[in-house]
């Protein structure tokens, strides 16, 4: 662990910061109270929740037309670590990491696995890349990978999947996620139906190479780089697709893979219903697949879609999906950026536990709809940050967590520590 956030300096951190903390908790516990809720039951609550960071999410990411590096960036698979228990540390949210091959394939995952453990990490589900030629790699992906009309393309793309699952059981992963850009861009470029069926055919293959105690999550994106069509572009598709494979196969809802003002909320709830979401990416969306920071744009929905999860936890004790931030950030500092996006989605999570289920069901019931309405905004009203607050200096963490990030000067330290070279960074989306 990187010895600018040892445990004397959040603890020097914290104690200047607790006072105005306590009173701020006393103050809310009694207003909860008024409303016969228990404010140290959300704050044990909020201590359970956990979001997994996106490796790749620690470096800079791009736009379209450029991507400009930021200072001290992780140019391998062990300052990425370095950075993502540098958000845990002070978050305490944040304890695995999700990993990207061939971006962040190790030499030897005994090595990282260990690496990881001695700064309190472990790695969540491992990603496959079929949406770019790697070099030296024999067939292009450049007309699809799982859907392409060329059979060793097909091949080498099942090929690579299952190579990610042995290094994710090597790691202690337990899940695959499976994403690809695969379609067309005109129309009478494929036979549409004919993709779908490549497609399946491909990922029964990688199915078959599942452990029994792993899940395959398949994740939806409604466009690009396909502009025309894209084989797997919602949730219908995927349920499809999920259904198709079997029990292991699940969706994986990404929050800015969806079209501007789609209910999210609701597809949440129907592939719920249906013992088929497996997890999130979380992000936020303004136009179309930004990656912005989650709750940046509209934590009201990200509200929502915590509210359906509670309703489904109520309604299913084994309910467990996977949480994983994916953002990418291009003018901020990522280390900052996923700090407060894993803040942002735990208070959703909270959040979500204010909600009166019996008055609401009420009002439901009545066909009291601006009641039934009030009855959640009143909960996403409710400002949770001293519980929040509180859970971290419960759990060690930083009680602001930027702000001593920023008082350390991790980020300057690593820019010496890490200085720019061309092409060595393997950090960010683009």
């Amino acid at each position: 662990m990187n010895k600018l956030f040892d445990r004397g300096q959040v603890e020097q951190h914290n104690a200047a910061l607790s006072a105005d903390i306590n009173a701020d908790f006393e103050a809310l516990g009694g207003m909860l109270a008024r409303r016969g809720q228990d404010i140290e039951k959300l704050t044990a609550l909020a201590q359970t929740f956990a979001v997994a960071l996106p490796s790749w999410g620690v470096g800079t990411g791009g736009t379209r037309f450029a991507r400009f590096p930021g200072k001290g960036e992780p140019r391998n698979v062990f300052e990425k670590l370095d950075d993502c228990a540098v958000i845990h540390r002070l978050t305490g949210v944040t304890p695995a990491v999700s990993l990207h091959f061939p971006w962040d394939k190790p030499t030897d995952a005994n090595e990282l696995r260990e690496y990881a453990a001695k700064l309190g990490l472990g790695f969540d589900s491992v990603n496959s890349n079929t949406f770019q030629d790697q070099a030296g790699q024999a067939h292009t992906y450049k007309y699809g990978s799982l859907t392409a009309q060329d059979a060793a393309a097909r091949a080498q793309a099942v090929a690579h999947n299952i190579e990610c699952i042995e290094i994710g059981k090597a790691l202690g992963s337990k899940g695959l996620t499976v994403w690809v850009g695969d379609g067309s861009n005109f129309p009478g470029q494929q036979n549409l139906r004919g993709a779908l069926e490549r497609y399946l055919d491909s990922m029964r293959g990688i199915y078959a190479a599942l452990p029994e105690d792993w899940l395959m999550y398949i994740e939806h994106k409604l466009f690009e780089p396909a502009f025309y069509a894209t084989t797997i572009a919602d949730w219908g598709t995927s349920f499809a697709c999920a259904t198709e494979l079997g029990p292991k196969a699940k969706c994986l809802v990404d929050l800015g893979h969806h079209a501007p003002n789609t209910n999210i909320e609701m597809i949440v709830a129907r592939l719920a219903q249906f013992g088929k979401l497996g997890g999130f990416h979380f992000n936020d969306s303004k136009y179309g697949d930004d990656d912005l920071d989650s709750g940046s744009i509209n934590p009201f929905q990200l509200f929502l879609i915590f509210n359906e999860l509670a309703d489904a936890s109520g309604r299913d004790a084994a309910f467990k999906p996977s949480y994983m931030l994916d953002q990418s950030h291009n003018v901020t500092d990522p280390i900052e950026s996923l700090m407060n996006s894993a803040v942002e989605v735990q208070r959703a999570f909270v959040q979500s536990a204010l909600v009166d289920r019996a008055t609401l069901a009420h009002y439901q019931g009545q066909n009291d709809a601006l009641q039934a309405a009030q009855a959640l905004k009143h909960a996403f009203r409710t400002d949770v940050s001293p519980i929040l607050a509180m859970a971290r200096l419960r759990s060690g963490a930083a009680a602001d967590p930027v702000a001593c990030y920023r008082a350390s000067g991790y980020r300057m330290a690593q820019a010496e520590l890490r200085p720019a070279r061309a092409g060595a960074s393997s950090s960010g989306i683009v």
